[in-house]
């Protein structure tokens, strides 16, 4: 049997490592790790199992595996043998899409949702009283000059393709909805404007998933908030 061991960080791309695990119904040993309470930064203990220090980082056989597009490809390659949720062989339509939303997630949806963040702390961060008007007009012409319309591109995109079916690719639930999962859920969170009904749609039902919830109760308390 595989020996799986993720590290997951709170309030990170690792729980829906956790969640395709469970999806895939694969025992793992999860190595809990907490953000730095004022930076929310990840621990620098995490440089101990991976040079760059950012989770997720999973384990596999002694192996380590890093980036998140990576790590979901891998463990469905290995542990998904009737392509519960992935394309089935010889479908090469769906197999393009479906490694198009594993990449499009950290590639082009997260950039901006991270951009949004950071812009919101700018405004909100501790400085001088005379400082602090410059720094909200930075924050607020940079959101209305490129972040915003980004936003408006990406969720838009995604909004679309959403409106024609439940999932990503079509009918079938994949391990590309669990990829795509985290910016989805950040963007309701954070940039609630952009996001569309069929975008918000989606996020319930994979929050109603029983694996879903299952990772959660495994990696702790969620919030993409900030």
């Amino acid at each position: 049997m595989a020996t799986i061991r993720v590290h997951h960080l709170n309030n990170s791309r690792s729980q829906r490592v956790l969640w395709l695990l469970e999806e895939l119904g694969q025992p793992y040993e999860v190595v809990r790790y907490q953000r730095d309470a004022r930076t929310m930064l990840a621990p620098e203990a995490l440089r101990a199992v991976h040079p760059l220090g950012k989770s997720p980082i999973v384990e596999l056989d002694g192996r380590v595996l890093v980036e998140s597009g990576a790590i979901v490809e891998t463990l469905v390659e290995r542990f998904d043998p009737t392509h519960t949720l992935s394309p089935e062989p010889g479908d090469e339509d769906a197999w393009l899409r479906y490694r198009q939303w594993l990449h499009y997630a950290e590639g082009s949806a997260m950039p901006p949702l991270l951009l949004t963040l950071v812009m919101a702390r700018l405004r909100s961060a501790p400085m001088p009283f005379f400082v602090r008007p410059v720094a909200r007009g930075i924050a607020d012409r940079t959101m209305q000059a490129f972040v915003g319309p980004q936003l408006s591109t990406h969720l838009g995109y995604v909004e679309r393709e959403l409106q024609a079916q439940p999932w990503l690719l079509g009918e079938r639930f994949s391990a590309a909805d669990i990829q795509m999962s985290f910016p989805l859920e950040a963007a309701v969170a954070r940039a609630g404007e952009y996001v569309g009904p069929r975008i918000r749609d989606f996020v319930e039902r994979i929050h109603a998933r029983p694996a879903y919830r299952r990772a959660l109760e495994v990696g702790g308390p969620y919030e993409l908030g900030r």
